[in-house]
């Protein structure tokens, strides 16, 4: 099993700037990859960024240049980093490791509220 733990949301106005925290622990050698989706009030869950084990990396076009994903040495803490940050970002933003098998596992959520 996967357990993965988030940490780093708030509140911050227009332009600033957060740093999201997701640290795995169980089974989580050899996935496939870690990154974050989010949750909008009324809206769908979206992916957001990822972060493969080999290291490739891909975003969100509405987040590209503002957002960026990175990793410790041991591959099991993904951080994200969220400059510039406007209001459409508000949302709950949900951490997910992909297995080799390609099974989601999720953590339970860190909200992000961006308001003037």
């Amino acid at each position: 099993q996967v357990q993965l733990v988030e940490s780093g949301g708030g509140l911050v106005q227009p332009g600033g700037s957060l740093r999201l925290s997701c640290a795995a622990s169980g089974s989580v050698f050899s996935y496939y990859s870690m990154g974050w989706y989010r949750q909008a009030p009324g809206k769908q869950r979206e992916w957001v960024v990822h972060i493969t084990n080999t290291g490739g990396t891909n975003y969100l076009d509405s987040v590209k240049g503002r957002f960026t994903v990175s990793r410790d040495n041991t591959k099991t803490t993904v951080y994200l980093q969220m400059n510039s940050l406007k209001v459409e970002d508000t949302a709950v933003y949900y951490c997910n490791l992909k297995d080799r098998y390609l099974r989601d596992y999720w953590g339970t959520g860190t909200l992000v509220t961006v308001s003037p």
